[in-house]
């Protein structure tokens, strides 16, 4: 019989003790979580994140700081390119003055980055060759002797198409005029 005694295992006991164990093991772990958990909400607290309360700035460095930050890093993004759009024929306009010049004679383009505009300027052509014969014949032969006189009618000149084109499509759209030929005689 002390064979058997000796052979006898105790089953039941390494089960208890496994058991045991394995709750040790979870309760550790448990813990763990628990601690990481508050350690990153002091952690969130101290910079001010839960609180809701931003730390003092100067407003004004913080815009500029904003500005400089997208000036520097934000890349540009590139123009479309222009597109011309020459309104032929040439203009040709008698003036009403009693000078010896009498009549002028100006190619025009004009200057999109939209190809919808161009679109446009082509379907409304028409309306803005009005405008323009009438701003073109209304002029003084000789203020249009200078450069200042020539820059002002092409500024002029933008205005009415700008106008016409706000008029029928709801957007202005010319970004720029061109004179390509411009001849008095």
């Amino acid at each position: 019989m002390a064979q058997e005694d000796d052979l006898d295992l105790d089953v039941d006991g390494a089960e208890q003790g496994a058991a045991k164990s394995r709750s040790k093991l979870l309760v550790i772990i448990v813990g763990v979580v628990v601690l990481l958990g508050i350690s990153g909400a002091a952690t969130l607290a101290l910079t001010g994140v839960l609180s809701g309360d931003p730390p003092p700035v100067d407003e004004q460095a913080t815009a500029e700081g904003k500005a400089d930050k997208r000036s520097a890093t934000a890349p540009s993004r590139p123009k479309a390119p222009l597109s011309y759009v020459p309104l032929d024929p040439p203009f040709v306009v008698n003036f009403n003055s009693v000078t010896d010049v009498r009549f002028l004679q100006v190619s025009v383009e004009l200057g999109t980055r939209d190809p919808a505009v161009a679109d446009s300027i082509k379907e409304h052509r028409p309306a803005i060759r009005n405008n323009l014969v009438m701003l073109f014949s209304s002029q003084d032969p000789q203020a249009l002797n200078t450069r200042d006189g020539k820059e002002n009618l092409r500024d002029e000149t933008l205005s009415e198409v700008q106008k016409v084109l706000k008029r029928e499509t709801g957007s202005p759209g010319v970004e720029n005029v061109f004179f390509t030929s411009f001849v008095m005689q």
